[in-house]
């Protein structure tokens, strides 16, 4: 272990010092770190893929693959973890970048506890350059977390999320705002040919480099060349059935599962493909999203073709890995959200969202590939993207270090994470984690070295890993692992007999789980730092009482929009609403009870109690727009038609489901709350007045009217 009592500090203005931690080999590694983005467990060719990898496959041919390797299960968490060497909710990153001042782990931006990989190396000599995506700091003027802020040299790509791949928002050249070049612009392609380019510059010097290269691929939107897609027609006409026992067979023979773990069911929400609607258009989906990872694979070559021109290629280690697992994200019909282009280049309005008459691909489309494909991507686990169990949080992980790494093609089943990325750097750049940054005293760095897995020995850990996102939480600790999927209870598997987590042994064994929920609960307290003036309890009975009356105001809103109602596709209008705004609201249709609500109970992972509720409404309102458009595809119905009075409907009823939530766990209703508001006609507590305003609602949950 490091001891910072060692740590001496450089005399330079906001420098990170750096004093080797062993002997310094006789010259640095470069290292180049590689991140993809919602790349499910089994989407490259050397973990069980179809897809054609060889650039990726090479690395692990002459590398070493990670069997038990995880992330934190989303985007901003992840970035996090891997920048600092820390739980993302030490950064102030534990959910995304939506700030939450009162919430020092959720505050959506990095707080000054912690310093990047590039701090340190920095300190400690190296070039340090980025080439992608960034999105660990709210997208605003202030730049004080921008890359070139916290120790990069260099950067290109985007500070925020998922983007369109032919016009990325928030694209950004060191410190400065630019546009997208050419005709042919494909995001992509760009992070690759500015890491090449980082690479034939930083080679003219002395000093090794870092580079940090954080592809967009392959998260939506669904963006390729017709002439990717073209590589993949008909590859995948068989469906996701086929696909899935495909990939698992494949992963069996590799020795990277264990084929006693067997694979997991089918989605409950997935049709049989024999069953499946729209195949034609599911298969082009898959199509779409092959192609991104071909076109990724192609420009991690166009890496390692600069780095060996450079001379470079054998002192420098490269590790490959994903942020989360496969994403199931529906992006619903007609909404455009703010990572979307209001336009094509050529002026092409845009047609986003999953729509089964519209192929994605093109400039003018923003879908995502679905449940059933981000399913088979998590071969052979379940859940996906959000949720920890290993289907959201197995990662693959390649190392590749020829004047380092011995042999090749070597598999661990070691177990890793992302907090271990930093700690590998510092070690084996030969320098070490400082205490102190510009006066503030660091967190300790969480992560521990892999250099020891690379040559197949155990990587020594005094603790257990832990996640917590969106209220889902998990510990690993050795064979054990302990989950939870928000609000349900914990369930405990051996993952040595089950990784695929399919025989619950939590009642069967009720010491080690009593056990392992204490070291969670510790963990989490060590993680909570409550603000003045009042408890967690207290926050939370405040944030619940300012909900339900913001989610009354959000009904009131929306019942009172005016209503367009569209034409049906055979040209003729839609029928005119049926019932009265008071007769919907008091007595739903008996279809909408069954089919949206249903819905809002089954996935309530966004009311993540224990934190602030009151910034989660734009989470529960979006889950209840999710339920209504649920209820429209069941229904036939076109999607506007009646979609306030729905969204009202619906709306009132998650604000019922978060007090019951509240009432189980706590046993009582918010401090506050008079329980007779929760006997008033749902028009009443909306507030509803039969007049029309003309002012169109905003949905709350992406900026944009609901009308759109």
């Amino acid at each position: 272990m490091i001891h910072r009592r060692d740590f001496l500090k450089l005399a330079t203005a906001g420098a990170v010092a750096a004093v080797p931690c062993f002997p310094a080999p006789p010259r640095r590694p470069n290292i180049i770190v590689i991140l993809a983005d919602d790349l499910g467990f089994s989407d490259v060719g050397c973990y069980g893929s179809e897809i054609r990898t060889p650039n990726l496959d090479g690395l692990a041919q002459s590398g070493v693959r990670f069997t038990h390797f995880r992330n934190t299960a989303r985007c901003c968490p992840s970035r996090a973890s891997l920048l600092t060497g820390l739980y993302a909710h030490q950064t102030g990153v534990g959910h995304m970048v939506n700030p939450r001042p009162s919430l020092p782990g959720y505050q959506g931006d990095l707080n000054n506890k912690c310093v990047t990989i590039a701090q340190v190396l920095r300190g400690a000599g190296y070039q340090t350059m980025i080439s992608g995506k960034w999105h660990v700091t709210p997208n605003n003027a202030r730049k004080h977390n921008w890359p070139l802020q916290r120790g990069f040299d260099r950067f290109y790509g985007i500070i925020a999320g998922g983007a369109s791949y032919y016009q990325p928002w928030t694209l950004t050249r060191d410190n400065d705002p630019i546009e997208p070049e050419g005709a042919d612009y494909y995001l992509t392609d760009a992070i690759g040919r500015h890491a090449a380019s980082y690479i034939d510059d930083a080679a003219r010097g002395p000093d090794p480099f870092f580079l940090y290269v954080g592809f967009t691929a392959p998260h939506w939107p669904l963006h390729a060349f017709e002439s990717d897609i073209e590589r993949h027609r008909g590859r995948y006409r068989d469906g996701w059935d086929a696909l899935r026992a495909e990939r698992h067979e494949r992963q069996i023979r590799a020795g990277l599962v264990d084929a006693k773990w067997g694979l997991t069911p089918r989605d409950a929400e997935v049709p049989a493909w024999k069953d499946a609607p729209d195949r034609e258009w599911q298969q082009r989906r898959m199509e779409v999203y092959a192609a991104q990872i071909d076109r990724l694979d192609r420009n991690v070559g166009t890496i390692l073709e600069s780095l060996r021109r450079s001379g470079r290629e054998q002192e420098t280690l490269i590790l490959f890995l994903a942020d989360n697992g496969g994403c199931a994200e529906n992006l619903p019909p007609g909404r455009i959200n703010n990572n979307s282009p209001k336009q094509a280049r050529d002026g092409r309005p845009m047609r986003p969202g999953n729509d089964p008459s519209i192929l994605p691909g093109g400039e003018d489309t923003f879908a995502s590939y679905g449940v059933g494909w981000a399913n088979a991507s998590n071969t052979p686990f379940r859940r996906y993207k959000h949720w920890v169990h290993e289907g959201g949080i197995a990662s693959p992980l390649i190392a590749r270090w020829p004047g380092g790494i011995g042999g090749g093609g070597t598999v661990t089943h070691d177990n890793g994470h992302i907090i271990d990325i930093m700690a590998t750097c510092v070690d084996v750049a030969g320098t070490r984690y400082p205490d102190l940054h510009n006066g503030e005293r660091l967190t300790p760095m969480e992560g521990r070295s892999l250099v020891p897995a690379f040559h197949g020995k155990k990587v020594a850990r005094s603790d257990a890993f832990y996640w917590e996102h969106e209220g889902n939480r998990a510990v690993v600790d050795g064979r054990w692992k302990l989950v939870s999927r928000f609000p349900d209870r914990w369930e405990l598997y051996d993952l040595e007999a089950d990784r695929c987590e399919m025989r619950d042994r939590a009642a069967a064994d009720p010491v080690r789980t009593e056990r392992m929920v204490a070291r969670y609960n510790s963990w989490a307290e060590l993680l909570r730092r409550p603000p003045v003036g009042g408890s967690p309890q207290d926050r939370l009975d405040t944030g619940v009482g300012q909900t339900i009356g913001q989610c009354a105001g959000l009904a009131a809103r929306a019942a009172s929009a005016p209503a367009r109602v569209p034409a049906r596709r055979d040209g003729a209008p839609a029928p005119q609403p049926s019932a009265s705004p008071s007769e919907f609201l008091d007595h739903p249709p008996v279809s909408l009870r069954r089919t949206a609500f249903p819905v809002v109970l089954k996935r309530p992972h966004s009311l993540a109690f224990g934190r602030d509720l009151q910034a989660q409404l734009p989470a529960l309102f979006g889950l209840a727009i999710e339920a209504l458009r649920h209820h429209c595809r069941t229904a036939h119905l076109a999607q506007t038609e009646h979609q306030h009075l729905k969204i009202a409907a619906v709306v009132l009823y998650v604000e019922e489901v978060a007090l019951a939530h509240f009432a189980r766990r706590f046993g009582r209703l918010p401090v506050g709350l008079n329980p007779a508001q929760l006997a008033r006609p749902r028009r009443q507590r909306a507030g509803l007045k039969e007049s029309r305003s003309p002012k169109p609602f905003v949905d709350p949950h992406n900026g944009f009217p609901i009308s759109q």
